[in-house]
């Protein structure tokens, strides 16, 4: 159609010049780094060298603050003498900025790669001990080195700052060691003031100090090309290891003050976060034993069940046809026998997900075998084949990281495995529950809180069945079940 009216000419869309400033904050706003470090002239991360002048100290969006000229000085810590004067350096500093690199995201395997640390901003020294390609540079032995600074890193004297330091404590206990003195974490910092926002430390230097940082992707490569900490080269480790360590000061200089303005934020960091840090870490450092044996025997049931249904499923259907083909439901469902089309996916096929399968349930017996067929094809891939192979074979116990820094609620998320989902609905999921079990001699207790959120609607709402539910002590799932259905409480079935 060659004459719709556009509000546009042709003259109109050629390219206008680019307004700095304004494409700096769109682009901090819609986090586009990649473009961020293109407007910056920076090219890509990996172009950051030792002496290239950027501010990192401002706590202002890069746009909104002239940025003075800043040197940096990293240092690749390779001899006792340059140990020992970095040793007395922190063992003399008000607040040391730790961090680890390792082998692994795994905080209950990961290996001892290198440390950073720094104590002026602009200033950082890594300290590399299992770097390990051809040509690599002559380092410090990891046990030397650790042996050096086991006094400095257990003492709770001297003070210590990091960005998520519970995995840091993870890597050190690996080697031995009990690291002290944990007073800072700019994770939880930001938690505090923005739970909201992403919290990773990338993001934070571009909003808080308006930088871009050397990336993990940019050192180790993406997808199938990724290399392993150990295998970067020394000179490239430290330019990274030594920014993370610089940039988590700067970001404790920036976010810290804005925390203790608020006598409500500084108790809730002083006093709930950094010390439920602290709990957690021992809480994932001791895993929860499970009875694997009996996950075995449940996937071998499981198995069995899922083939009695899977029968069933073909005598209902009239023919075979593989369950776990989207394609082949749909022709069995829709073509084969004329189910009506509750919703389409994107490409404009009848959809066979789990919502569309509940709805058809109600009326036919097709859909509700296959929901149970997937019910238990999903308990036995996540949980009783999965959680056995994520035994620790050091501790025989499994090792979930409990995530502090994640719900906007202020709740804790489990994953790896995520131990808050096993199921409880149904006899099966129920079972799963039975292999967490507590060594001999010992016994699991569970601790809750009773209704904590009706309480709290209770008080604000002055609701008078629910306040008086409450003051009764009566179950207020019951109470308000008899409410609705005009039964006596005693008639209200589980």
């Amino acid at each position: 159609k060659c004459d719709v009216p556009l509000p546009v000419g042709i003259d109109g869309l050629v390219p206008q010049p680019q307004v700095i400033d304004e494409l700096t904050q769109l682009f901090e706003r819609l986090e586009f780094r990649s473009w961020l470090r293109e407007l910056e002239g920076r090219g890509t991360s990996d172009e950051v060298r030792e002496g290239e002048t950027e501010d990192r100290s401002s706590s202002r969006p890069s746009s909104l603050v002239p940025r003075p000229s800043a040197t940096r000085h990293y240092e690749t810590i390779l001899t006792d003498s340059a140990l020992a004067a970095w040793l007395d350096r922190i063992s003399n500093a008000p607040l040391v900025s730790v961090d680890t690199e390792t082998t692994s995201l795994d905080p209950m395997t990961a290996q001892l790669v290198g440390i950073s640390l720094s104590v002026q901003a602009h200033h950082a020294a890594y300290i590399p001990v299992g770097h390990s390609y051809a040509g690599a540079p002559a380092q410090l032995s990891r046990d030397h080195v650790l042996a050096a600074l086991k006094g400095w890193l257990e003492n709770p004297r001297y003070r210590k700052l990091g960005q998520n330091l519970k995995y840091d404590k993870h890597v050190f206990a690996n080697c031995g060691i009990m690291l002290g003195g944990v007073e800072h974490d700019t994770l939880l910092q930001s938690y505090v003031l923005e739970s909201h926002r992403p919290h990773d430390m990338d993001n934070l230097a571009a909003r808080h100090l308006g930088i871009t940082t050397i990336t993990y992707d940019d050192v180790t490569g993406k997808g199938a090309g990724r290399i392993s900490f150990e295998q970067v080269e020394v000179a490239r480790a430290t330019e990274y290891a030594a920014e993370d360590a610089d940039v988590t000061l700067q970001l404790h200089q920036a976010l810290v003050p804005r925390i203790e303005q608020d006598s409500k934020l500084l108790h809730i960091y002083r006093h709930i976060e950094l010390p439920v840090m602290e709990v957690l870490f021992t809480m994932e450092r001791n895993g929860v034993l499970l009875d694997t044996g009996l996950l075995h025997q449940q996937s071998r049931e499981l198995g069995v069940k899922m083939l009695e249904l899977e029968q069933a499923v073909h005598r209902q259907a009239g023919q075979p046809f593989n369950l776990n083909s989207p394609k082949q439901l749909q022709e069995i469902l829709f073509e084969r026998h004329k189910l009506p089309v509750k919703k389409k996916t994107p490409g404009g096929l009848p959809s066979t997900d789990e919502d569309v399968l509940k709805e058809l349930a109600l009326d036919h017996p097709l859909p509700k075998l296959i929901l149970e067929y997937r019910s238990l094809s999903k308990l036995k891939s996540t949980y009783t084949d999965k959680l056995p192979r994520m035994v620790n074979a050091a501790t025989g116990r499994v090792h979930t990281n409990y995530a502090q820094a994640v719900a906007v609620t202020g709740r804790l998320s489990s994953n790896d495995p995520n131990l808050q989902n096993i199921p409880v609905r149904t006899a099966e999921g129920r079972r799963i529950r039975e292999a967490f079990i507590a060594p001999p001699g010992s016994v699991i207790v569970s601790a809750d809180y009773s209704q904590i959120e009706l309480r709290i609607m209770a008080h604000l709402s002055q609701d008078k069945g629910l306040l008086q539910a409450f003051a009764a002590g009566e179950d207020v799932h019951r109470h308000t079940a008899s409410d609705i259905f005009g039964v006596e409480s005693a008639a209200v079935t589980s």
